[in-house]
């Protein structure tokens, strides 16, 4: 029987406490007739022939062709003895950056965006399905050798989503094997999360939802728990719309908008009766991660940075409307206050002057309290810019969202545009990540399938329940 994401909302509230602890998938749970692949028939086509479209079109070309091209070519250099790819190992580096560049390229391939100039098509799907299946194969839910796998991690939910996403993306050239294994992978790093609770992101120890407690004590000085609370939710929402009918489908759903809510949470949430997909904000929540300005802090300063992290609660928006279901609505729960924080809230400079974070008619970006990452981010606020854009939530903002991502996302065009082969950065000093030129793929790539979808030929295939 099918299941629309109403109907799982409502039976997810008969879902056993999410404190009671699930074990982590095996393969033998995980079968891939369990993923409901994406209905191309039922979309149209996106030309990309308006301005934001062509931006992000644009810096998606760009960091697809580096990425699976040159970056590819030096990086995976070598097959293990199964042959998968050496990964080189089984942290960030190893796990994360592939899954991203994995994202990049299904989407640039998938919506027929992606430019061959220096590696035909053909030729990048091979290398594609060999990051998807190798980042899957390396899953602990696939793999006992304790050398090479991976999971049941901090981040690991993130990394998870990348690589699962481009599989969903690329399903109908997956082996029926790999198919298995992403499946296994996406089920188990799911379920993990389910066993957290109102305080806890998984079980009921380490890792907590809220930077401060109920009664204004911190728990984590310093260091918001909203993107973390973010990316979690980005692979519960994932996998409930890959799998709609899953017998886990349900608890995915429901632990999806808690975390969405908790990871947006701010003090005057606390007081909030109103419930939001079955939530009552006053009842649940026992801490907050925001400010009630819309401001954050992370590494210890106001961090505009972590500011959008927000990009990937509306991301839900792309990932539902794949599966063709609405996506839950308290993904958008105060990211308007947030943005507007962005474009309006003054912040006394040294000289006693007021400056915003959105600096006007300018790509500039002022940081209250500094940037510990670097220097040059257009890209990262662009991606927001276009998102809150999409589905309305500049709503408080004095100007509107599509001004700032055409000053953002022109700015990222002309980083790319001082290099031959599509990358951005020119030196650390840019940006400090070690990911950074996968980070701009994996925001051009999720930015173009929210476009894709909402501005879609056949008509806006985004919707909020």
């Amino acid at each position: 029987m099918k299941l629309t994401h109403s109907l799982r909302t409502a039976l997810a509230g008969f879902v056993l406490s999410a404190a009671v602890c699930v074990p982590a998938a095996s393969p033998a749970a995980a079968l891939s007739t369990d993923v409901r692949p994406i209905d191309w028939s039922q979309l149209g086509s996106y030309p990309a022939t308006d301005p934001a479209g062509a931006r992000t079109k644009q810096i998606l070309q760009n960091s697809a062709r580096y990425l699976i091209g040159p970056k590819y070519a030096s990086t995976y250099t070598a097959y293990a003895a199964d042959g998968y790819l050496n990964l080189g190992g089984t942290n960030e580096a190893a796990i994360r950056y592939p899954a991203m560049t994995a994202l990049t390229t299904a989407t640039a391939l998938k919506l027929n965006v992606y430019d061959p100039q220096n590696l035909s098509a053909a030729n990048a799907t091979i290398r594609e399905i060999n990051l998807i299946r190798t980042i899957a194969a390396r899953h602990k839910a696939n793999n006992t050798n304790s050398a090479t796998a991976w999971g049941y991690g901090w981040q690991t939910a993130l990394w998870t989503y990348y690589d699962g996403l481009a599989a969903w993306l690329m399903w109908d050239q997956l082996s029926e094997s790999d198919r298995t294994k992403v499946t296994a992978m996406i089920v188990a790093e799911a379920n993990r999360l389910t066993t957290g609770n109102d305080v806890y992101a998984v079980g009921t120890s380490g890792h907590q939802l809220y930077m401060t407690r109920r009664d204004g004590s911190v728990v984590t000085p310093g260091d918001s728990k909203a993107e973390e609370d973010n990316w979690n939710a980005a692979l519960l929402g994932l996998a409930a719309g890959m799998m709609p009918e899953h017998q886990d489908a349900a608890a995915w759903t429901t632990r999806n908008n808690q975390l969405l809510l908790a990871a947006a949470a701010r003090p005057a949430d606390l007081t909030l009766n109103t419930p939001i997909n079955g939530i009552v904000p006053a009842t649940w929540l026992k801490g907050t991660n925001i400010n009630d300005d819309g401001t954050l802090v992370n590494h210890s300063i106001v961090h505009p940075l972590y500011m959008l992290g927000f990009d990937q609660s509306l991301h839900q928006g792309m990932t539902y409307g794949l599966a063709g279901e609405c996506a839950p609505v308290v993904a958008k729960h105060n990211v308007d206050v947030v943005y507007d924080a962005l474009v309006d809230k003054g912040f006394t400079k040294a000289d006693g002057s007021t400056a915003t974070i959105y600096q006007p008619g300018s790509a500039a970006i002022y940081y209250p309290q500094g940037n510990d990452w670097g220097t040059q981010f257009p890209a990262y606020f662009g991606a927001f810019d276009l998102a809150v854009s999409l589905y309305g939530q500049d709503n408080l903002a004095s100007t509107p969202a599509s001004t700032w991502e055409a000053l953002h996302n022109n700015a990222q065009i002309t980083l790319q545009n001082r290099f031959t082969d599509g990358h951005t950065y020119a030196n650390s000093s840019e940006n400090s990540y070690g990911g950074a030129e996968q980070r701009i793929g994996s925001l051009a790539a999720q930015s173009f399938l929210n476009l894709y979808l909402a501005r879609n030929t056949t008509g806006n295939k985004v919707c909020w329940a």
